[in-house]
């Protein structure tokens, strides 16, 4: 059987660090979760106009997290959170990216920021900054413990994409994020959602595996993140 080819997007860092240049950036275990689950990782540089080149290459794409926020013009907000850092080539990409796969049924698997940038592509819009929207929560959404942790549960909505992959109500997950999903588009199902009532994932039943998740199965927590990884590469086997 031939391994597909899932298209993992890049950060996209100033100079300074790595290189006096603008460089990109990816977590190798974003590539090694790929790779173990039986796909082929291939990062993409962010060239907007190239999106649907790219996607005759590609079986699958993985919008992945970052230090980046999605512009709130996009989902029709004037006013701009302090906090927001935006880099618009790298969602101009993405969200040409995530439109073009869509349109050409191929899956999608958004995490953390790649779930919000999903949400917005399908209609959706997003908590500017989590602590403000719920300043009553006890939960700590980027949380101090290390990311190889669970930092909360999230419950899980029966009869979705999500709880027939994970089999279960409930399971704990890592946490790293300030913005969150507000509100969903026409057809989209939230799935998860945290105790203080944050969204933490989502999909549409009309575009076949599209799947978004607020958490970093990356990381392989608990069973859950690997099931996430191998039945989206399932899917994308299937397209090959």
């Amino acid at each position: 059987m031939t391994r597909p080819r899932i298209a993992i997007t890049l950060d996209a860092q100033d100079p300074g660090g790595y290189s006096k240049q603008p460089w990109y950036a990816v977590r190798q275990n974003y590539c090694d979760a790929v790779h173990a689950a039986g796909g082929i990782p291939v990062a993409l540089p962010h060239h907007p106009e190239l999106a649907e080149t790219y996607l005759e290459f590609i079986d699958g794409i993985l919008i992945t997290g970052g230090d980046f926020d999605i512009p709130p013009h996009l989902y029709g907000e004037e006013t701009v959170h302090k906090t927001v850092h935006t880099k618009g080539n790298r969602t101009a990409f993405e969200f040409n990216l995530c439109k073009a796969a869509l349109a050409q049924g191929k899956p999608v698997l958004g995490i953390c920021g790649g779930q919000q940038l999903l949400n917005v592509v399908l209609g959706g819009t997003l908590h500017q900054h989590v602590p403000d929207a719920f300043p009553d929560s006890p939960l700590k959404h980027e949380q101090p413990n290390p990311r190889t942790e669970a930092g909360h549960t999230v419950s899980v909505k029966n009869g979705t994409l999500l709880q027939r992959i994970v089999g279960t109500e409930s399971f704990g997950v890592n946490s790293a994020h300030h913005q969150a999903v507000k509100s969903v588009g026409a057809g989209v199902v939230i799935n998860a959602t945290a105790p203080d009532g944050v969204i933490e994932g989502i999909e549409h039943p009309g575009h076949g595996f599209c799947l978004g998740v607020q958490w970093h199965p990356e990381y392989h927590v608990g069973q859950a993140d690997k099931q996430i990884f191998e039945e989206f590469l399932k899917a994308c086997t299937r397209r090959g």
